[in-house]
């Protein structure tokens, strides 16, 4: 796509003064995601520490660790920047749990797509309206289908550019960054959560397993996502 390349020379390569061009360039236009994992806090400290006017936003699905909710607000203390918070609709959430039950997505595929459909996508769909840039902390080496991804690509859904500043990173290399700058971080990670999503949905993974294996780990697919980044 003609715009993800025009970006790309706009930034030239990966560096964090890439973010602070963006945020010159596309003023207004240009939006974080965050779900406060290692790679997000990355990201977070780097746009909050050198005040960049990009705007810093998750999507509360109602059912995270309590954990994720400590490192949001050691998050909040530590920069004293907002992070904008968009929730699921409720009346489709209500319907949907009325007619389904709360944990209905442990019993099939459609049901938990759906789920996170009503949790993620649609309030991602509202934090995205209008938007020309998507910054995410999204790592090549995270799952297999992320290999085939550029660092700066298309979004034909949400007709913008995402951009992902960390996507070369090796993990030992995000956690060196995060000691070194004391930023704060989910106590999950230590406990052998590398990937962190809703509490029903998420488990440790053991030494050796698949990054993403914690994530919907009673769903026998290869490409497990939540519809996110699905382009």
């Amino acid at each position: 796509m003609d715009r993800a390349n025009e970006v790309k020379e706009l930034i030239k390569g990966l560096t964090e003064e890439s973010l602070a061009v963006l945020a010159e360039h596309f003023a207004g236009d240009i939006v974080f995601s965050t779900s406060f994992g290692w790679e997000d806090q990355v990201i977070s400290h780097m746009i909050f520490s050198k005040n960049l006017p990009i705007d810093v936003f998750t999507l509360d699905t109602g059912r995270f660790f309590t954990e994720t909710y400590y490192v949001w607000n050691r998050t909040l203390e530590t920069y004293q920047k907002p992070i904008h918070t968009f929730y699921p609709d409720a009346k489709l959430l209500q319907e949907f749990v009325t007619e389904k039950g709360p944990n209905s997505f442990y019993e099939s595929v459609e049901n938990r797509k759906t789920c996170c459909g009503i949790r993620k996508v649609e309030p991602l769909n509202r934090a995205l309206k209008d938007k020309k840039i998507w910054i995410t902390g999204i790592r090549a080496e995270q799952s297999l289908n992320r290999t085939d991804m550029d660092w700066v690509e298309w979004d034909e859904a949400h007709q913008l550019v995402k951009v992902h500043p960390i996507f070369f990173w090796t993990l030992d290399e995000v956690k060196a960054y995060v000691s070194e700058h004391h930023i704060p971080y989910n106590p999950l990670h230590d406990k052998g959560f590398p990937s962190i999503g809703c509490s029903p949905c998420t488990r440790a993974v053991a030494p050796g397993e698949d990054f993403r294996a914690g994530r919907w780990w009673w769903e026998d697919q290869s490409k497990k996502e939540c519809g996110l980044h699905s382009k």
